[in-house]
């Protein structure tokens, strides 16, 4: 049963050095098209469903005008929901506003991402990001003066190599008193302008020093690590992308998404032009148990809590051990049980890929 959507908002008002996600700038002459697109894809592909979660992402949606989130939001309200729904929406300091957050509230939005990434401002200039600290400050005081107290905000670290910019960071971060964390370490992907540059990682040993810092003052202020790069005050996890990490179906909408159900990855086309054209779908694969099996615990070991004994053996027949030889990384403390609950250690999240690398293949 499908109960999460993820919708894909491309418009962008600048491009980011690092992003490799599906975008384009912003262009007011697109937007109108994509979103009856957008409408008629969800029209021809929805099939009823109570809904738990929504996240709209980018791209940044909120570069969109009060005019043109209207009608998003119009199009959003097709849906059946549940009435603990999840309701979120990625923002970019720059281009947030009163009047939109109150057409967020008045629609419903209960829960905003901020795409901050760094507060120094030679690595702003860096990323190819516009915002500033003060920007920041008075976007998180506009959603909690007009009730949106569930915010996340998104850090970026190992930029460069300097330690005393993520420690500045993590503290503007927690000044502000927001409960949910999301950090990543730099990746650099082809076709990025980073990539395009070939910029070069930092040292690995500092990188896990800028690693180390974040999770240890985030835990000494309260907050859970319950994924590899997510921190939260308990109960502010994100039920979203728990979704992702609990390999459960959803729907994807718009231009470069992804939608997961009836056990098949169904990917959108990239190409705007194609979108436009009314040719959504680019790509259907169905995963055969094996894909299945690896996913789940793929994804599942991302999460702190770990991967479920029992639920792997409802869905799968077989226990974990039945399928995977894990023994050694058991004898090695590298993976651990809690009851029912495989999960890897957290002397090893920083190097989970490591370890993850042997689920990628199984026998039935």
């Amino acid at each position: 049963m499908v109960k999460s959507l993820y919708i894909h908002i491309p418009f962008c008002l600048d491009i980011c050095s690092y992003c490799d996600f599906c975008k384009i700038r912003y262009d007011s002459k697109y937007v109108l098209k994509y979103l009856d697109n957008l409408r008629r894809e969800i029209d021809c592909r929805y099939n009823g469903e109570i809904i738990d979660t929504i996240y709209i992402g980018g791209g940044t949606p909120n570069s969109l005008n009060c005019d043109e989130l209207k009608i998003l939001f119009e199009i959003i309200k097709r849906f059946r929901v549940s009435d603990n729904l999840e309701y979120s929406i990625e923002c970019n300091c720059e281009c947030l506003d009163i009047d939109k957050i109150l057409l967020f509230k008045e629609y419903g939005i209960n829960r905003v991402s901020l795409g901050v990434q760094t507060f120094d401002d030679n690595i702003i200039k860096i990323l190819n990001r516009h915002h500033t600290k003060k920007q920041v400050y008075g976007s998180v005081k506009m959603l909690k003066d007009n009730g949106i107290n569930n915010i996340n905000m998104d850090l970026i670290y190992g930029v460069d190599d300097n330690l005393d910019v993520i420690r500045n960071d993590i503290s503007c971060f927690l000044e502000l008193g927001i409960p949910h964390l999301s950090c990543y370490s730099l990746i650099i992907e082809d076709g990025t302008n980073f990539g395009i540059e070939k910029r070069k990682y930092i040292d690995s040993d500092r990188d896990f020093e800028m690693y180390k810092y974040i999770r240890d003052t985030l835990k000494e202020h309260g907050y859970i690590q319950y994924e590899v790069s997510n921190y939260s005050k308990d109960g502010y996890q994100c039920r979203h992308n728990l979704t992702y990490w609990n390999n459960l179906s959803y729907y994807g909408f718009g231009v470069g998404a992804v939608s997961y159900i009836d056990n098949y990855r169904i990917s959108n086309t990239k190409n705007l032009g194609k979108y436009l054209n009314g040719i959504y779908e680019c790509d259907k694969v169905y995963e055969d148990k094996r894909t299945q099996m690896s996913n789940t615990i793929i994804l599942g070991l991302r999460k702190t809590s770990g991967v479920s004994n029992s639920k792997f053996k409802e869905l799968y027949g077989m226990n974990i051990k039945d399928v995977y030889d894990i023994d050694d990384m058991v004898d090695e403390g590298m993976l651990k049980w809690n009851g029912d609950y495989l999960y890897i250690d957290s002397k090893y999240i920083y190097v989970s890929s490591d370890i993850l690398i042997n689920f990628i293949d199984c026998e039935d």
